[in-house]
């Protein structure tokens, strides 16, 4: 985990790159073709089974079985997308006519959109961890900071606790709005903290106190994010009241986000309208009996999935989070043309991954100190997230993976780069021939980066079933395929990390 840039590479001759385009585009699009015609031949049985449910347009079947997705959908149906409206409204009228206001407007608004969703035991459970976060960072000892919030984080997972807090609501998907909420919110508790640690601010303990509530509280980050560090909301809060709205062109930056996130949300419906790749992969049988093509496409489908869904989950909170003059993290990068693990982590949630660079990775060491620092400051801040997503026993093995993964990208690397190694490259190899070597070990990076991806999206049986079935029974025929299709995706990867747009 490192926030290096990456080189430029050697430009390929147009001929081949447009080779790799067509090869790459043409795989997705018939791997989604084949999953398709499996889905529509099983779709009798899925219904059966109760996992397809009627869909928006006539004679069209839906698959409702992404948790997170059907979650948000429905949220946004009742009040998300309407208190993210009016979130925006105030924000624009507050900005105009009171512009110092504006932060306490927009916190008192966060506390009652909150307050309304969560009721007044779920914000009361928020209040208390804003609470004892505060006072234990006045006594400016990180080490007790990361030990008070990480408890505060460890009662997400205590059963008696949640069987409480589930009696507060009448639907499990309530009792998961809390959830989500307190998780995300714990990350800007340890943010606060740390930040108050190392860097503790002139003013007094109520102006601190009023940040906190207002970056804790702050709607369109609320509930799921993304995730912006407390040095950088305060920061850029402060400098957006004192220069006021000068931006003319904010209508036309609406307009045109808001046409890419209907764009995106649109993409996404009609892939679970389309190919049920969330209700085969839970379902053992079909993924056994799935030809290869459709067994690639339902690889492919679960994550490109995730992948659009979070650029409509993250998309329209940061379009808001924008205007309010925030710079908020990237949205994802498409997974198609990630091409190792350090570039997935770095790349699709960066929110994330600058937060984890910032208050684990670095304090820890990072490749400050030498090998042995730069490996257990990555270790820690992967068994962190595999903590802060619940710690369950398939994100062990995700993140054990991931960690894997990373070692080995960097060793190599350091390898290619050494004073032995390099310079027989480069007598020996041209600079294209020196990239076509690089998306070849990319290749199989990436086909171990979709494993560990399948077991964090379909669980442990997801990814057993796929090794067997592509690297085991396949070795000789799915697998060399795969991995040719795997270098084109690569390659147009490797171009896209050189000139990005």
């Amino acid at each position: 985990m490192t926030a290096k840039s990456q080189p430029k590479v050697s430009p390929l001759p147009w001929t081949e790159t447009l080779l790799y385009w067509v090869l790459s585009f043409g795989s997705h699009l018939y791997s989604f073709y084949h999953l398709h015609v499996f889905s529509k031949e099983h779709e009798a049985g899925l219904v059966r089974e109760l996992q397809l449910e009627k869909g928006f347009l006539k004679g069209w079947k839906r698959d409702p079985s992404d948790f997170e997705w059907s979650l948000w959908t429905e949220h946004a149906k009742k009040s998300l997308m309407w208190t993210l409206v009016a979130h925006g409204v105030i924000s624009r009228l507050a900005g105009i006519f009171y512009p110092k206001l504006k932060v306490p407007a927009l916190a008192i608004y966060g506390l009652l959109a909150a307050g309304r969703q969560l009721g007044v035991k779920g914000v009361s459970v928020l209040l208390v961890h804003l609470g004892v976060s505060f006072t234990v960072a006045q006594l400016r000892k990180p080490a007790l900071s990361w030990i008070s919030n990480l408890l505060l984080l460890s009662t997400l997972h205590y059963q008696p606790l949640q069987e409480i807090q589930r009696g507060w609501y009448s639907t499990e998907e309530e009792y998961y709005l809390l959830l989500f909420s307190t998780a995300v919110c714990g990350l800007r508790f340890i943010s606060f903290s740390l930040e108050h640690c190392w860097n503790p601010a002139d003013h007094g303990g109520l102006v601190q106190l009023l940040w906190l509530f207002s970056y804790t509280f702050y709607h369109p980050f609320f509930y799921n994010g993304p995730i912006i560090t407390y040095k950088a909301y305060t920061e850029q809060m402060q400098r957006f009241a004192e220069e006021g709205n000068k931006d003319e062109s904010a209508l036309r930056y609406l307009l045109l986000r808001s046409g890419r996130i209907i764009l995106w949300w649109c993409i996404a419906e009609f892939m679970i309208h389309s190919m049920y790749m969330h209700s085969i992969q839970s379902n053992e049988t079909y993924i056994e009996i799935l030809p290869p093509w459709a067994l690639g496409g339902l690889a492919l489908a679960l994550v490109q999935f995730f992948y659009v869904k979070y650029l409509v989950l993250f998309g329209f909170p940061s379009m808001l989070a924008t205007l309010d003059g925030l710079v908020p993290p990237k949205l994802p990068r498409c997974v198609s043309i990630m091409y190792s693990f350090t570039g997935m982590w770095r790349h699709f949630d960066e929110g994330l991954y600058r937060w984890l660079i910032r208050y684990i990775y670095v304090p820890l060491g990072g490749s400050r100190h030498g090998p042995i620092y730069k490996v257990l400051s990555t270790g820690l801040a992967f068994g962190f997230v595999c903590l802060w997503h619940g710690g369950h026993d398939y994100l062990r093995y995700w993140a054990l993976m991931n960690w894997a993964g990373v070692l080995v990208e960097n060793s190599l690397k350091s390898l290619f780069a050494s004073s032995f190694v390099q310079p027989m490259a480069e007598q020996n190899l041209s600079m294209v021939m020196q990239r076509r070597c690089v998306a070849l070990l990319s290749a199989f990076s990436t086909a171990m980066l979709i494993l560990s991806n399948l077991v964090f999206l379909g669980g442990i049986h997801l990814g057993r079933i796929f090794w067997k079935r592509v690297f085991v029974q396949g070795w000789s025929t799915i697998a060399p395929p795969m991995l040719a299709f795997l270098y084109c995706f690569a390659q147009i990867g490797l171009d896209w990390t050189s000139h990005p747009s």
